[in-house]
């Protein structure tokens, strides 16, 4: 259970997006030099935050990239659980992982499903306004 370089990055190019797109499109190229990330690693994230419904882009001129809907309502969650496409706390929660025989009698699944929802409950206290709010 890591967050990846994609996960850490989406979240960046989301707090960019709060502090620079509410009036106009952000173009990948400035979010890239402001948060010194390589342009052609943030398309392939951006592409999966439009798809999410996270992101709104626009082309052409003055195309390029908007929050989908006000960064109060986005949580780092909101991102993480897009990005991270193994985040789970044991392989036996992912639901693409085979079926556990011992899920009947697992006496430890209880605290993994709690920790679990522990960590998905911190993330959403987490507002990607509140934490523009504190970048430099």
């Amino acid at each position: 259970m890591v967050v990846s370089t994609k996960g850490r990055y989406a979240l960046r190019v989301m707090i960019d997006l709060a502090k620079y797109g509410k009036d106009a499109f952000v173009s990948l190229g400035d979010i890239a030099e402001r948060q010194n990330l390589s342009e052609k690693y943030l398309e392939s994230i951006i592409k999966m935050l439009v798809q999410e419904g996270l992101v709104k882009g626009h082309r052409g001129k003055n195309g390029g990239y908007q929050l989908s809907k006000p960064a109060e309502e986005i949580t780092a969650w909101d991102i993480i659980s897009v990005t991270e496409n193994d985040f789970y706390v044991v392989a036996c929660m992912d639901p693409k992982a085979p079926k556990c025989d011992r899920i009947n009698s697992c006496v430890t699944l209880p605290m993994w499903k709690d920790f679990s929802a522990t960590m998905e409950a911190f993330f959403k206290k987490y507002t990607i306004a509140e934490l523009a709010e504190k970048e430099q």
